[in-house]
């Protein structure tokens, strides 16, 4: 197989050609081992190689819907047997997962081969991937310029033809900034769509969800059949589901009440490459016979922003402590980057009454959203306040954790909302700024109604396809 006809299929594309015995699950693993080490050097989205347990993998017997396609784990909650889960950060380097996770387990068994670890920001506390430990990700579209983060080294990887899909999770937006930096599909389910088994069922009280970055709709709902169902013990379960969502893309989504913001909540401008996609957007949706209308939510943004800060920094805390307990080590500030340390400091003075109070705070939030949503089928806005960003805006040495994200906090302005709330939201790559980089268009759906979303994107795929886009890096 030629190096531009690996590249010029998504993931279910492969599959085919596997199933069918034009090539088979060795070949097209090696071609992924090529890309790695053709691009790697100059993107760095690829932190721990797996070749050894990926070529095995390819040579058994292997059936499932990605039967034999390339496949990356992200290094946060990746957890592959007998392989380091490192977080990005040397204070959990070294320590060998003792199994799977459940959704690695999932993933495994859609048929996949696992070849290696993408890169992230310590912890996943980023917009960016950055890291001390690992260095920075560089974005196919331009290297000098962010990936996005927390899932930046598996945006990387699967932009530039590396892979043509990755795992990915979002506590904040991890999966949706990366896919509007590089120029991707990126949807994070409604809360407890996919478990965070074996051990856990909830990190920082329900903001973390699991799923994939990747080129095309249907991958996105295809790995979500493969993946969402609850597990024993999970305290919270999503809304069922009525039929595969791969079938939800044979349909059509019908007359939506599409509402759409140009304007973040706190009232400031975003950038007008956000809005012209935004604004652009909203008219290919008139003109596909959906009612638009502009219009926001009123909601208190400092209440979600205290809220926020107090369960993701408790959340952190929590993570390194039990990291600690666990294997002996004692956390130090020579071992954490200066604004991990200087959030889990913070996260360690929160106290349970803050942290209960900061749950009934989201609960507000949620319900508030959820009256909004009762008018409106979809809410648009731009996923990011701005193009991504060049390397280097963010000091991880910064101990001041209000310090080290002023510079960000106009770029990420709506995607934490959805991971408060629970609700599903997916940004698909339906804009390019004047100078060639990925601008997202992000829409958040009502809680359990991922199948909307999909039947919605899939029909944007069909009217403005992103198939034909590729960056400077690429195959």
């Amino acid at each position: 197989m030629g190096i531009s006809e690996y590249a010029s299929h998504d993931a279910l594309g492969l599959a085919e050609l596997v199933k069918s015995g034009q090539v088979s699950a060795a070949e097209l693993a090696e071609e992924a081992i090529a890309r790695i080490e053709k691009h790697n050097p100059t993107l760095n989205a690829v932190v721990t190689k797996m070749y050894d347990q990926g070529r095995a993998t390819a040579k058994a017997p292997v059936d499932g819907p990605f039967k034999g396609v390339p496949f990356l784990l992200k290094d946060i909650l990746g957890d592959f047997a007998g392989v380091p889960t490192q977080s990005g950060s040397r204070f959990m380097s070294g320590v060998p997962a003792t199994r799977d996770s459940t959704l690695t387990a999932r993933f495994k068994k859609s048929g996949v081969v696992v070849l290696g670890k993408t890169n992230v920001p310590e912890f996943g506390l980023l917009p960016t991937t950055e890291s001390a430990f690992y260095g920075p990700a560089h974005n196919p579209w331009n290297p000098a310029h962010s990936t996005g983060g927390s899932s930046g080294g598996s945006a990387a990887a699967v932009a530039a033809g590396i892979v043509p899909i990755a795992h990915a999770n979002d506590g904040g937006g991890s999966i949706r900034i990366p896919a509007s930096c590089c120029g991707l599909v990126g949807l994070k389910p409604t809360r407890g769509r996919n478990p965070l088994g074996p051990d856990i069922g909830d990190i920082m009280g329900g903001l973390i969800a699991e799923h994939i970055v990747s080129r095309s709709v249907r991958d996105t709902a295809a790995m979500l059949d493969c993946t969402h169902g609850a597990e024993a013990g999970d305290p919270y379960y999503a809304p069922p589901v009525t039929r595969p969502f791969l079938d939800e893309l044979k349909q059509k989504p019908g007359k939506l009440r599409v509402a759409y913001s140009v304007t973040a909540l706190d009232g400031k401008k975003v950038h007008a490459e956000g809005v012209k996609g935004v604004e652009e957007t909203a008219k290919l949706l008139a003109d596909l016979g959906h009612e638009v209308v502009e219009a926001a939510p009123e909601l208190p943004m400092e209440m979600l922003s205290g809220a926020f800060m107090a369960l993701w920094a408790s959340g952190l805390a929590m993570q390194i402590d039990v990291h600690a307990m666990m294997t002996g080590r004692t956390p130090s500030d020579n071992e954490l980057e200066g604004l991990t340390w200087g959030l889990y400091q913070a996260g360690k003075q929160v106290t349970a009454v803050q942290y209960q109070m900061s749950i009934a705070q989201i609960q507000i939030m949620s319900r508030l959203m959820a009256r909004f949503m009762e008018s409106h089928d979809v809410w648009l806005t731009p996923t990011l306040g701005s193009p991504p960003l060049k390397l280097g805006t963010i000091d991880i040495t910064e101990r001041d954790p209000v310090a080290a994200f002023a510079p960000v906090l106009d770029y990420v302005p709506f995607t934490a909302l959805e991971n408060a709330t629970g609700q599903p939201a997916i940004s698909l790559p339906l804009h390019w700024s004047a100078d060639g980089l990925p601008v997202g268009i992000m829409f958040a759906g009502r809680f359990g109604e991922e199948a909307l979303l999909l039947r919605l994107a899939a029909q944007l795929e069909q009217a403005r396809s992103w198939k034909d886009k590729r960056p400077q890096i690429w195959d």
